[in-house]
């Protein structure tokens, strides 16, 4: 599985470590929140509220260089959005990943 990391946040900053600071902490505060509505969503079977949540989360997936995760989570916005829960594990190991890269940070 393919590794969070910095290099879009390092492309974007043009050397701005202020900026790449700031944008890692909101990364670090926005992510498990919305990682924990998501859960509470998904878990009570409110697919169409979980798929939101999914499209947010998918652009911080975006911004820390996991492409072939942001695939799988485009994709299962879609499946959400049809009631469809394939990709929920892979989705699940996408934000552990996420999840434990960010409190290494």
């Amino acid at each position: 599985m393919e590794q969070p990391n910095l290099s879009y946040i390092h492309s974007m900053s043009g050397g701005d470590k202020l900026f790449e600071e700031k944008l890692i902490n909101i990364l670090k505060d926005e992510f498990p929140n919305e990682r924990k509505i998501y859960y509470q969503n998904y878990k009570s079977n409110n697919f169409k509220l979980a798929a939101e949540n999914v499209h947010k989360l998918k652009h911080k997936i975006s911004i820390l260089g996991l492409e072939k995760s942001y695939e799988i989570a485009v994709a299962f916005e879609n499946n959400l959005l049809e009631g469809n829960t394939n990709l929920g594990q892979e989705f699940e190991s996408i934000l552990i990943s996420i999840t434990n890269y960010l409190e290494k940070l």
